[in-house]
C-alpha cells in the first residue's frame, strides 16, 4: 500500500466529490471513473462502488413500485369526477 492510499481523503476531495456528482452525465462518467479507475484512492473507490449499487436499488424499487402501485388501484392519473 502506498502513502497515497494511507492518507485520508481531504475534506475539499469530498465537497468537490459531491459538486461532481451534482452535474448531471458528468456524475455518472466520474464515478465509473472512480469505481474502475486504478489509481483511485481506495475510500472513494469503494464509495463510487456503493453508490452504483444504490443506484440499482433505487432502479429496482422504481420498476417494482411501477408494476405494484397500479395493481393496488394507484393510478397516478385519476378519474376525473364526474358531477
Amino acid at each position: 500500500m502506498s502513502d497515497s492510499e494511507n492518507r485520508p481523503v481531504s475534506i475539499g476531495e469530498w465537497i468537490l466529490t459531491f459538486i461532481l456528482l451534482a452535474i448531471p452525465l458528468v456524475n455518472l462518467i466520474m464515478l465509473i471513473i472512480w469505481a474502475v479507475g486504478g489509481s483511485t484512492h481506495p475510500s472513494k473507490k469503494t464509495f463510487a462502488q456503493a453508490y452504483f449499487v444504490m443506484i440499482g436499488i433505487v432502479i429496482c424499487l422504481a420498476v417494482a413500485a411501477a408494476f405494484v402501485l397500479p395493481a393496488l388501484g394507484f393510478h397516478p392519473h385519476p378519474a376525473p369526477i364526474v358531477q
